[in-house]
C-alpha cells in the first residue's frame, strides 16, 4: 500500500478527535534524555527521481563480484520458478494463516514443507520455521533444558566447531534465562572428544553437534550422540539441510539418533540477499513436540471426508500470556519457507543429493589447486563444502588485494580462530564454474606474490 502524507488540517482533525493540543503532547512520557532533536549525517530531502539514482548507483557498487566466502551463507543455483512462483499474490502477501479456514494454500504448502524437513533430518516432526539459524539453536537450547526429565541441570554443552555467530546469539539469550553454555575446544578442526569425554558424571541438559562443523570438517556424531545419551543428555543437532542430502541424518545418528535438529534454511532456494532475511528449521522426536516453539500444520478430514489442512499445535500462550511461553515468536519468515519448499519440490532428493556433491567437488577442486601455490596449504584433509586454508602471511591483506579484482576469496579466521594462525575459510559450491575457480587461483598466485614482494 503506497505511502500517504497527511496535510496539517489532517493532522488538526485526527488531534482534535482525541483531545490533544499537538502531537508534542502524545510522546511526553517519554523521557527528555531519550528524545534526539536531530539525525546527525542524514541529508536533506531528494525528488524520487534523485533517489532512484542515488539507489541504483549505490546497487551498482554490490554487482560484478564472485563470492567463495560461504561461512553459513551459500550462493546456490536458484531456478526461476522457484521466486517467480513465491512472489505471486496468494503466497507473497497471505503467508501467515491465522485464520487456518482461509488459507488452505498456505497451510498445504507449510504442511509439505514439514513433510520434507522431516524426511531430510530423519527426525518425526518439523515445526513452520524460525527467525534464522542462530535463534533457531539458541531455542533449541531452551527446548532441551525444558524438555530432558532426567537432568536438573540448566548447562549446555557446544563447541568451538560450531559456527561462531550461532554461539554468541546462543550465549546472548541463554545467559539471561540462567543458561550455561558450556564450550568444548577443537581438535583437528573437530570437537575434542577427550574433552567431551572428560565430562563424564556432570549433569548437562545437552550436547550440541554441528555437521559439517563451522571449519566445514566432518564430526563423529555417531559416538558423540551414544556417548551424550549414555550420560542422560539429550542430542541437539545443527545442520546444513543442503549436506543431509548426502550425510546420514541427524534421526539416524547413534543407536538412537539426535533428539533435535535444527539450523539455516538459507541453501534450499534463498539467495544471499547482503545477509537476509532468512529463515531456521526446527525438528524433533514426537516425545518433545510440547515443548517445540513455534505451530505446527497437520492433514485431517472435514464432516464430509474431505481432506484438509489445519494448525494442529500452536500454543496460545504465545499470544496471550507471554510470560507462561515456551518461545514468544511472533513470525517465522513464511515467505522463506515458501521459497524453500518450492525450491525443494523442483529439485527433489536427486537434485538435492546432485547439488549437495558438485559443492564438494567445486570445493575440493579449489582446495586442491590453491595447496599447489607456495604459501599456501590445507589444514584439515576431511571437509564437506567449505576447507580451512592456511597462509604464511596474514590473511586480511590479501583477502582485501583480491577483492580488488571482483573476487570475495574467503572468510578470514583470524579473529574467530587465532590458533589455527593465517587461516581462511574458502567455498565453491555448485554456482561457481570451472573458470571462476581457475580465475581465483591466478588472481590468488598473483596477490601471494604481489604482497611477499612488498
Amino acid at each position: 500500500m503506497p505511502f500517504i502524507p497527511h496535510t496539517n488540517d489532517d493532522v488538526a482533525a485526527m488531534l482534535d478527535i482525541i483531545g490533544a493540543q499537538s502531537t508534542e503532547e502524545l510522546f511526553q512520557e517519554i523521557p527528555a534524555s531519550l528524545r534526539i532533536t536531530e539525525l546527525a549525517g542524514v541529508p536533506e530531502g531528494m525528488s524520487e527521481a534523485d533517489i532512484s539514482r542515488l539507489a541504483q548507483q549505490r546497487a551498482a557498487h554490490d554487482g560484478g563480484v564472485v563470492s567463495f566466502i560461504g561461512a553459513g551463507a551459500y550462493e546456490h543455483y536458484i531456478p526461476a520458478a522457484v521466486w517467480d512462483l513465491a512472489t505471486r499474490g496468494e503466497f507473497y502477501s497471505a503467508y501467515t494463516p491465522y485464520q487456518a479456514e482461509a488459507s488452505q494454500g498456505t497451510l498445504q504448502l507449510v504442511y509439505e514443507y514439514q513433510s520434507m524437513m522431516v524426511a531430510l533430518t530423519g527426525l518425526d516432526v518439523s515445526n513452520a520455521s524460525l527467525y534464522d539459524g542462530a535463534t533457531a539453536f539458541a531455542e533449541a537450547c531452551l527446548m532441551a533444558v525444558r524438555a530432558n526429565r532426567k537432568s536438573q541441570s540448566r548447562r549446555v554443552v557446544t563447541t568451538r566447531a560450531m559456527h561462531p555467530a550461532y554461539r554468541s546469539v546462543a550465549q546472548t539469550i541463554l545467559s539471561n534465562q540462567g543458561i550455561e553454555l558450556v564450550e568444548l575446544p577443537i581438535r583437528n578442526g573437530t570437537t575434542d572428544l577427550d574433552a567431551l569425554a572428560a565430562l563424564e558424571g556432570e549433569d548437562f541438559a545437552a550436547v550440541c553437534i554441528q555437521q559439517p562443523g563451522f571449519l566445514g570438517t566432518i564430526e563423529a556424531v555417531d559416538e558423540m550422540t551414544d556417548q551424550a545419551h549414555a550420560a542422560n543428555r539429550l542430542v541437539i543437532a545443527v545442520c546444513n539441510p543442503l549436506a543431509l542430502a548426502v550425510l546420514k541424518p541427524p534421526g539416524s545418528w547413534g543407536e538412537a539418533g539426535a533428539d533435535i535438529a535444527c539450523g539455516e534454511g538459507q541453501p534450499l532456494g534463498i539467495p544471499l540477499s547482503s545477509g537476509g532475511p532468512y529463515f531456521g528449521y526446527m525438528t524433533c522426536r514426537k516425545s518433545l513436540v510440547r515443548q517445540m516453539p513455534g505451530r505446527i500444520v497437520g492433514r485431517t478430514v472435514d464432516v464430509d471426508g474431505t481432506p484438509g489442512f489445519t494448525l494442529t499445535l500452536q500454543a496460545r500462550e504465545q499470544h496471550i500470556r507471554r510470560s507462561k511461553a515456551t518461545s514468544n515468536i511472533c513470525t517465522n519468515q513464511g515467505l522463506m519457507v515458501t521459497a524453500a519448499t518450492i525450491h525443494m519440490s523442483l529439485l527433489g532428493a536427486e537434485g538435492l543429493r546432485r547439488t549437495a556433491a558438485r559443492c564438494h567437488a567445486n570445493t575440493r577442486s579449489l582446495a586442491a589447486k590453491l595447496a599447489q601455490l607456495d604459501g599456501v596449504s590445507i589444514a584439515f584433509e576431511q571437509y564437506f563444502h567449505e576447507a580451512v586454508i592456511c597462509l604464511d602471511q596474514p590473511v586480511a591483506p590479501v583477502l582485501e588485494a583480491l577483492s580488488a579484482h571482483g573476487i570475495l576469496g574467503g572468510y578470514d579466521l583470524s579473529d574467530d580462530y587465532p590458533e589455527l594462525g593465517n587461516a581462511m575459510l574458502v567455498c565453491a559450491t555448485d554456482a561457481r564454474s570451472e573458470q571462476e575457480i581457475e580465475t581465483y587461483v591466478t588472481c590468488m598466485r598473483d596477490v601471494l606474490a604481489g604482497v611477499q614482494a612488498v
